[in-house]
Protein backbone atom coordinates (compact mmCIF):
# COMPACT_ATOMS: atom_id res chain seq x y z
CA UNK A 1 0.00 0.00 0.00
CA UNK A 2 1.09 3.49 -1.21
CA UNK A 3 2.48 5.98 1.76
CA UNK A 4 0.73 8.93 1.02
CA UNK A 5 1.81 10.63 4.25
CA UNK A 6 3.69 14.04 3.80
CA UNK A 7 7.14 14.12 4.86
CA UNK A 8 9.21 16.83 6.39
CA UNK A 9 10.87 16.94 2.85
CA UNK A 10 7.42 17.35 1.87
CA UNK A 11 6.27 19.89 3.68
CA UNK A 12 9.45 22.02 3.46
CA UNK A 13 9.23 21.99 -0.19
CA UNK A 14 5.70 22.70 -0.20
CA UNK A 15 6.74 25.86 1.97
CA UNK A 16 9.50 26.65 -0.18
CA UNK A 17 6.70 26.86 -3.11
CA UNK A 18 4.54 29.18 -1.60
CA UNK A 19 7.22 30.87 -0.71
CA UNK A 20 8.20 31.39 -3.93
CA UNK A 21 4.63 32.75 -4.85
CA UNK A 22 4.39 34.47 -2.21
CA UNK A 23 7.75 36.43 -3.32
CA UNK A 24 5.81 36.72 -7.27
CA UNK A 25 2.46 37.74 -6.28
CA UNK A 26 4.24 40.20 -4.21
CA UNK A 27 6.14 41.97 -7.07
CA UNK A 28 3.50 41.56 -9.80
CA UNK A 29 0.35 43.19 -7.15
CA UNK A 30 2.69 46.02 -5.32
CA UNK A 31 2.94 48.31 -8.33
CA UNK A 32 -1.09 48.89 -8.20
CA UNK A 33 -0.31 50.20 -4.52
CA UNK A 34 2.94 52.18 -5.71
CA UNK A 35 0.74 53.47 -8.88
CA UNK A 36 0.33 57.10 -7.65
CA UNK A 37 4.00 57.28 -6.57
CA UNK A 38 5.18 56.03 -9.74
CA UNK A 39 3.40 58.53 -12.16
CA UNK A 40 4.36 61.30 -9.77
CA UNK A 41 8.04 60.53 -9.30
CA UNK A 42 8.42 59.86 -13.56
CA UNK A 43 6.37 62.66 -14.41
CA UNK A 44 3.83 60.43 -16.02
CA UNK A 45 -0.29 60.50 -15.52
CA UNK A 46 -1.98 57.63 -13.04
CA UNK A 47 -3.40 56.07 -17.14
CA UNK A 48 -0.28 56.01 -18.48
CA UNK A 49 1.75 54.12 -15.05
CA UNK A 50 -1.90 52.20 -15.19
CA UNK A 51 -0.22 50.46 -18.25
CA UNK A 52 2.77 48.88 -16.09
CA UNK A 53 -0.07 46.96 -14.53
CA UNK A 54 -2.04 46.19 -18.18
CA UNK A 55 1.24 45.40 -20.46
CA UNK A 56 2.43 43.23 -17.68
CA UNK A 57 -1.14 40.99 -17.65
CA UNK A 58 -0.81 40.98 -21.07
CA UNK A 59 2.86 39.81 -21.49
CA UNK A 60 1.98 37.21 -18.58
CA UNK A 61 -0.88 35.54 -20.91
CA UNK A 62 0.60 35.21 -24.40
CA UNK A 63 4.14 34.60 -23.18
CA UNK A 64 3.73 32.21 -20.48
CA UNK A 65 2.26 29.16 -22.65
CA UNK A 66 4.80 29.91 -25.22
CA UNK A 67 8.02 29.32 -23.30
CA UNK A 68 6.75 26.79 -20.84
CA UNK A 69 5.95 25.26 -24.11
CA UNK A 70 9.87 26.16 -26.19
CA UNK A 71 11.69 25.12 -22.22
CA UNK A 72 9.35 21.73 -21.46
CA UNK A 73 13.02 20.09 -22.15
CA UNK A 74 14.83 22.20 -19.43
CA UNK A 75 16.22 20.70 -16.46
CA UNK A 76 13.09 22.08 -14.09
CA UNK A 77 15.69 22.56 -11.13
CA UNK A 78 18.40 24.18 -12.95
CA UNK A 79 15.69 26.33 -15.09
CA UNK A 80 13.62 27.62 -11.82
CA UNK A 81 17.09 28.66 -9.95
CA UNK A 82 18.40 30.36 -13.12
CA UNK A 83 14.64 32.68 -13.38
CA UNK A 84 14.74 33.00 -9.64
CA UNK A 85 17.90 34.58 -10.21
CA UNK A 86 16.77 36.21 -13.29
CA UNK A 87 13.93 37.68 -10.83
CA UNK A 88 16.05 39.07 -8.24
CA UNK A 89 18.15 40.75 -11.49
CA UNK A 90 14.92 42.21 -12.83
CA UNK A 91 13.45 43.67 -9.14
CA UNK A 92 17.14 44.99 -8.62
CA UNK A 93 16.76 47.11 -12.09
CA UNK A 94 13.59 48.55 -10.77
CA UNK A 95 15.06 50.20 -8.12
CA UNK A 96 17.23 52.05 -9.97
CA UNK A 97 14.64 52.58 -13.41
CA UNK A 98 14.93 56.40 -14.25
CA UNK A 99 12.02 56.70 -16.88
CA UNK A 100 8.73 54.43 -17.74
CA UNK A 101 10.44 52.82 -20.76
CA UNK A 102 13.20 51.54 -18.83
CA UNK A 103 10.23 50.64 -16.08
CA UNK A 104 7.85 48.91 -19.07
CA UNK A 105 10.58 46.62 -20.39
CA UNK A 106 11.41 45.33 -16.94
CA UNK A 107 7.85 44.66 -15.81
CA UNK A 108 7.06 43.23 -18.95
CA UNK A 109 10.19 40.75 -18.91
CA UNK A 110 9.31 39.93 -15.10
CA UNK A 111 6.22 39.14 -16.43
CA UNK A 112 7.50 36.15 -18.56
CA UNK A 113 9.40 35.27 -15.59
CA UNK A 114 6.58 34.85 -13.41
CA UNK A 115 4.52 33.13 -15.58
CA UNK A 116 6.90 30.05 -16.21
CA UNK A 117 7.75 29.85 -12.31
CA UNK A 118 4.42 29.65 -11.07
CA UNK A 119 3.67 27.38 -13.83
CA UNK A 120 6.82 25.32 -12.96
CA UNK A 121 5.64 25.53 -9.31
CA UNK A 122 2.86 24.13 -9.81
CA UNK A 123 4.38 21.21 -11.77
CA UNK A 124 6.84 20.36 -9.27
CA UNK A 125 3.86 20.27 -6.71
CA UNK A 126 1.76 18.12 -8.50
CA UNK A 127 4.85 15.50 -9.34
CA UNK A 128 6.24 15.44 -6.09
CA UNK A 129 3.58 15.13 -3.81
CA UNK A 130 1.52 11.63 -3.18
CA UNK A 131 -1.30 11.80 -5.30
CA UNK A 132 -3.95 12.02 -2.22
CA UNK A 133 -2.13 14.93 -1.05
CA UNK A 134 -1.91 16.98 -4.55
CA UNK A 135 -4.74 19.14 -3.88
CA UNK A 136 -3.41 20.44 -0.17
CA UNK A 137 -0.05 20.98 -2.32
CA UNK A 138 -1.75 23.16 -4.76
CA UNK A 139 -4.03 24.75 -2.41
CA UNK A 140 -0.90 25.90 -0.29
CA UNK A 141 1.32 27.21 -3.33
CA UNK A 142 -2.28 29.41 -4.77
CA UNK A 143 -2.05 30.27 -1.00
CA UNK A 144 1.04 32.03 -1.88
CA UNK A 145 -0.78 34.72 -4.25
CA UNK A 146 -4.11 34.75 -1.55
CA UNK A 147 -0.65 36.17 1.19
CA UNK A 148 0.86 38.23 -1.59
CA UNK A 149 -2.22 40.54 -1.77
CA UNK A 150 -2.90 40.36 2.52
CA UNK A 151 0.28 41.20 3.53
CA UNK A 152 3.44 41.62 0.99
CA UNK A 153 0.75 44.75 -1.17
CA UNK A 154 0.05 46.52 2.16
CA UNK A 155 3.71 46.20 3.07
CA UNK A 156 5.23 47.22 -0.09
CA UNK A 157 2.40 50.47 -0.54
CA UNK A 158 3.71 51.71 2.98
CA UNK A 159 7.59 50.97 2.82
CA UNK A 160 6.86 53.53 -0.74
CA UNK A 161 4.98 56.11 1.79
CA UNK A 162 7.84 55.89 3.98
CA UNK A 163 10.34 56.26 1.68
CA UNK A 164 9.96 55.53 -2.40
CA UNK A 165 8.55 53.41 -4.20
CA UNK A 166 12.17 52.12 -5.50
CA UNK A 167 12.12 51.40 -1.90
CA UNK A 168 9.23 48.60 -2.89
CA UNK A 169 11.36 46.98 -5.06
CA UNK A 170 14.45 46.66 -2.85
CA UNK A 171 11.71 44.88 -0.74
CA UNK A 172 10.79 42.40 -3.53
CA UNK A 173 14.45 42.05 -4.71
CA UNK A 174 15.40 40.69 -0.60
CA UNK A 175 12.59 38.66 -0.69
CA UNK A 176 14.01 36.86 -3.97
CA UNK A 177 16.85 35.92 -2.89
CA UNK A 178 15.32 34.45 0.36
CA UNK A 179 13.34 32.25 -2.08
CA UNK A 180 16.74 31.78 -3.77
CA UNK A 181 17.91 30.20 -0.99
CA UNK A 182 14.95 28.08 -0.27
CA UNK A 183 15.20 26.96 -3.83
CA UNK A 184 18.47 26.10 -3.56
CA UNK A 185 17.88 23.76 -0.62
CA UNK A 186 14.42 22.14 -1.36
CA UNK A 187 13.73 21.68 -4.85
CA UNK A 188 14.38 18.31 -5.96
CA UNK A 189 17.07 17.17 -8.77
CA UNK A 190 14.88 14.14 -10.28
CA UNK A 191 11.84 15.88 -11.89
CA UNK A 192 10.20 14.87 -15.39
CA UNK A 193 11.48 16.40 -18.26
CA UNK A 194 9.82 16.05 -21.89
CA UNK A 195 11.55 16.66 -25.23
CA UNK A 196 8.85 17.48 -27.88
CA UNK A 197 7.82 19.83 -30.82
CA UNK A 198 6.28 23.29 -29.81
CA UNK A 199 3.27 21.89 -32.68
CA UNK A 200 3.08 18.80 -30.71
CA UNK A 201 2.70 21.14 -27.19
CA UNK A 202 0.47 23.41 -29.19
CA UNK A 203 -1.70 20.14 -30.47
CA UNK A 204 -2.84 20.06 -26.74
CA UNK A 205 -4.80 24.02 -26.90
CA UNK A 206 -6.80 22.17 -30.22
CA UNK A 207 -8.28 19.39 -27.91
CA UNK A 208 -12.01 20.91 -27.32
CA UNK A 209 -11.97 18.90 -23.77
CA UNK A 210 -8.74 21.15 -22.83
CA UNK A 211 -10.18 24.43 -24.21
CA UNK A 212 -13.20 23.44 -22.51
CA UNK A 213 -11.89 23.04 -18.86
CA UNK A 214 -9.42 26.42 -20.10
CA UNK A 215 -13.17 28.66 -20.25
CA UNK A 216 -14.12 26.65 -16.79
CA UNK A 217 -11.77 29.26 -14.53
CA UNK A 218 -11.77 32.13 -17.17
CA UNK A 219 -15.76 32.85 -16.42
CA UNK A 220 -15.15 31.73 -12.85
CA UNK A 221 -13.25 34.59 -11.72
CA UNK A 222 -14.89 36.89 -14.23
CA UNK A 223 -17.80 36.57 -12.23
CA UNK A 224 -16.01 37.26 -9.48
CA UNK A 225 -13.95 40.67 -11.66
CA UNK A 226 -17.08 41.94 -12.83
CA UNK A 227 -18.00 42.84 -9.36
CA UNK A 228 -14.53 42.92 -7.49
CA UNK A 229 -13.23 45.57 -10.15
CA UNK A 230 -16.06 47.92 -9.16
CA UNK A 231 -16.09 47.37 -5.40
CA UNK A 232 -14.71 50.57 -4.34
CA UNK A 233 -17.89 52.42 -6.28
CA UNK A 234 -20.35 50.07 -4.25
CA UNK A 235 -19.06 50.38 -0.77
CA UNK A 236 -19.47 54.31 -1.86
CA UNK A 237 -23.18 53.75 -2.74
CA UNK A 238 -22.99 51.72 0.41
CA UNK A 239 -22.53 54.81 2.35
CA UNK A 240 -19.17 53.18 3.62
CA UNK A 241 -17.27 55.61 5.49
CA UNK A 242 -13.91 56.21 3.03
CA UNK A 243 -11.85 55.63 6.19
CA UNK A 244 -12.81 52.12 6.60
CA UNK A 245 -12.71 51.35 2.81
CA UNK A 246 -8.97 50.25 3.02
CA UNK A 247 -10.06 48.41 6.24
CA UNK A 248 -12.62 46.71 4.34
CA UNK A 249 -10.57 45.34 1.42
CA UNK A 250 -8.11 43.91 3.85
CA UNK A 251 -11.13 41.92 5.43
CA UNK A 252 -11.73 40.90 1.90
CA UNK A 253 -8.45 39.31 1.21
CA UNK A 254 -8.16 38.19 4.76
CA UNK A 255 -11.54 36.44 4.04
CA UNK A 256 -9.60 35.29 0.58
CA UNK A 257 -7.31 32.60 2.89
CA UNK A 258 -10.42 30.34 4.10
CA UNK A 259 -11.47 30.64 0.62
CA UNK A 260 -7.67 28.96 -0.62
CA UNK A 261 -8.20 26.15 2.12
CA UNK A 262 -11.62 25.00 0.68
CA UNK A 263 -10.34 25.23 -2.37
CA UNK A 264 -7.86 22.71 -1.42
CA UNK A 265 -10.57 20.17 0.50
CA UNK A 266 -13.07 20.67 -2.56
CA UNK A 267 -10.04 19.37 -4.90
CA UNK A 268 -9.79 16.48 -2.41
CA UNK A 269 -12.41 14.68 -3.94
CA UNK A 270 -14.89 14.62 -6.97
CA UNK A 271 -13.55 18.36 -7.76
CA UNK A 272 -15.49 19.17 -11.16
CA UNK A 273 -18.73 17.66 -9.71
CA UNK A 274 -17.98 19.62 -6.75
CA UNK A 275 -17.44 22.80 -8.31
CA UNK A 276 -20.79 22.82 -10.60
CA UNK A 277 -22.54 23.62 -7.01
CA UNK A 278 -19.57 25.93 -6.14
CA UNK A 279 -20.10 28.04 -9.16
CA UNK A 280 -24.01 27.86 -8.53
CA UNK A 281 -23.68 29.56 -5.15
CA UNK A 282 -21.36 31.94 -6.47
CA UNK A 283 -24.01 33.10 -8.65
CA UNK A 284 -26.76 33.64 -5.96
CA UNK A 285 -24.00 35.34 -4.14
CA UNK A 286 -23.31 37.78 -6.69
CA UNK A 287 -26.77 38.50 -7.34
CA UNK A 288 -27.68 38.88 -3.99
CA UNK A 289 -25.29 41.69 -3.81
CA UNK A 290 -27.95 43.67 -6.14
CA UNK A 291 -30.47 43.82 -2.96
CA UNK A 292 -28.54 43.22 0.02
CA UNK A 293 -25.92 46.28 -0.67
CA UNK A 294 -28.80 48.23 0.67
CA UNK A 295 -28.52 47.54 4.06
CA UNK A 296 -24.93 48.12 4.79
CA UNK A 297 -24.31 45.26 7.22
CA UNK A 298 -26.06 42.85 4.74
CA UNK A 299 -24.01 44.35 2.13
CA UNK A 300 -20.81 43.51 3.95
CA UNK A 301 -21.88 40.26 4.98
CA UNK A 302 -22.51 39.56 1.25
CA UNK A 303 -19.09 40.70 0.00
CA UNK A 304 -17.69 38.59 2.67
CA UNK A 305 -19.03 35.79 0.98
CA UNK A 306 -18.47 36.96 -2.48
CA UNK A 307 -14.61 36.74 -1.40
CA UNK A 308 -15.37 33.28 0.07
CA UNK A 309 -16.20 31.97 -3.30
CA UNK A 310 -13.86 34.01 -4.90
CA UNK A 311 -10.95 31.46 -5.52
CA UNK A 312 -12.65 27.86 -4.36
CA UNK A 313 -11.64 27.18 -8.29
CA UNK A 314 -8.19 27.49 -8.30
CA UNK A 315 -7.23 23.83 -6.93
CA UNK A 316 -9.94 21.98 -9.04
CA UNK A 317 -8.96 23.65 -12.63
CA UNK A 318 -5.24 23.48 -12.01
CA UNK A 319 -5.07 19.73 -11.30
CA UNK A 320 -7.80 19.43 -14.23
CA UNK A 321 -6.08 20.76 -15.95
CA UNK A 322 -2.59 18.85 -15.77
CA UNK A 323 -4.52 15.35 -15.47
CA UNK A 324 -6.42 16.24 -18.60
CA UNK A 325 -3.04 16.72 -20.42
CA UNK A 326 -1.53 13.46 -19.16
CA UNK A 327 -4.55 11.66 -20.95
CA UNK A 328 -4.68 13.59 -24.22
CA UNK A 329 -1.15 15.15 -24.68
CA UNK A 330 1.63 13.72 -21.80
CA UNK A 331 4.39 15.76 -23.20
CA UNK A 332 2.59 19.04 -22.79
CA UNK A 333 2.02 18.56 -19.14
CA UNK A 334 4.35 21.94 -18.61
CA UNK A 335 2.07 24.08 -20.84
CA UNK A 336 -1.59 22.58 -19.68
CA UNK A 337 0.08 23.74 -15.86
CA UNK A 338 0.53 26.99 -17.39
CA UNK A 339 -3.36 27.65 -18.77
CA UNK A 340 -4.57 28.12 -15.26
CA UNK A 341 -2.85 30.95 -14.97
CA UNK A 342 -3.62 32.36 -18.17
CA UNK A 343 -7.04 31.46 -17.67
CA UNK A 344 -7.09 33.81 -14.72
CA UNK A 345 -5.79 36.69 -16.45
CA UNK A 346 -8.14 36.37 -19.37
CA UNK A 347 -11.40 36.16 -16.87
CA UNK A 348 -10.45 38.79 -14.68
CA UNK A 349 -9.93 41.04 -18.19
CA UNK A 350 -13.46 39.48 -19.09
CA UNK A 351 -14.76 40.30 -16.15
CA UNK A 352 -13.93 43.73 -16.00
CA UNK A 353 -14.92 44.65 -19.23
CA UNK A 354 -18.00 43.64 -18.89
CA UNK A 355 -18.75 44.96 -15.70
CA UNK A 356 -17.21 48.57 -17.06
CA UNK A 357 -20.05 48.24 -20.07
CA UNK A 358 -22.50 47.47 -17.44
CA UNK A 359 -21.67 50.39 -15.41
CA UNK A 360 -21.01 52.51 -18.15
CA UNK A 361 -24.45 52.14 -19.53
CA UNK A 362 -26.87 51.33 -17.15
CA UNK A 363 -26.30 51.57 -12.70
CA UNK A 364 -23.51 50.86 -11.30
CA UNK A 365 -25.64 47.82 -9.03
CA UNK A 366 -26.14 46.28 -12.45
CA UNK A 367 -22.82 45.04 -12.47
CA UNK A 368 -23.82 42.52 -9.89
CA UNK A 369 -26.47 40.79 -12.08
CA UNK A 370 -23.32 40.33 -14.84
CA UNK A 371 -21.04 38.51 -12.37
CA UNK A 372 -24.05 36.38 -11.28
CA UNK A 373 -24.76 35.01 -15.07
CA UNK A 374 -20.88 34.81 -16.11
CA UNK A 375 -20.89 32.37 -12.53
CA UNK A 376 -23.85 30.38 -13.92
CA UNK A 377 -22.21 29.85 -17.11
CA UNK A 378 -19.42 28.94 -15.34
CA UNK A 379 -21.35 26.24 -13.83
CA UNK A 380 -23.35 24.86 -16.72
CA UNK A 381 -19.47 24.42 -18.33
CA UNK A 382 -18.66 22.52 -15.72
CA UNK A 383 -21.71 20.30 -15.61
CA UNK A 384 -21.30 19.55 -19.27
CA UNK A 385 -17.20 18.59 -18.14
CA UNK A 386 -18.37 16.73 -15.83
CA UNK A 387 -20.57 14.49 -17.85
CA UNK A 388 -18.09 13.81 -20.28
CA UNK A 389 -15.95 12.39 -17.96
CA UNK A 390 -18.39 10.13 -16.62
CA UNK A 391 -19.03 9.04 -20.15
CA UNK A 392 -15.35 8.63 -20.37
CA UNK A 393 -14.92 6.54 -17.21
CA UNK A 394 -17.90 4.37 -18.55
CA UNK A 395 -16.41 3.15 -21.87
CA UNK A 396 -13.02 2.52 -20.38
Amino acid sequence: MQDTRLSKQHWFLIFTLTLLTFVLGTSEFVIVGILTDISSNLHITNAKAGTLVSAFAITFAIATPIVMSATSHFPKRKWMLFLIGAFIVLNALSIISTSYLMLLAIRMVTAIVTGVLISLAMIVASETIPIAKRSIAISFVFGGFTLANVVGVPIGTVIAEWYTWHATFMLTTVLGGVAFVASFFNLPSKLSQYRSSMRDQFSLLTHPRILMAFFIPSLGFGGTYAVFTYLVPILKQMDAPSSSISLILFGYGFISIFSNILAGKIASHNAIGRLRFVFLIQAFVLIALYWTTDNFIFGLVNIGLMSLMAILLTTSTQLYLIDLASIYQPKATGLAASLMPVASNVGIALGSALGGIVYHEGTLINVTLVGGVVAIFASLLTFFSHRLDQQQKKLA
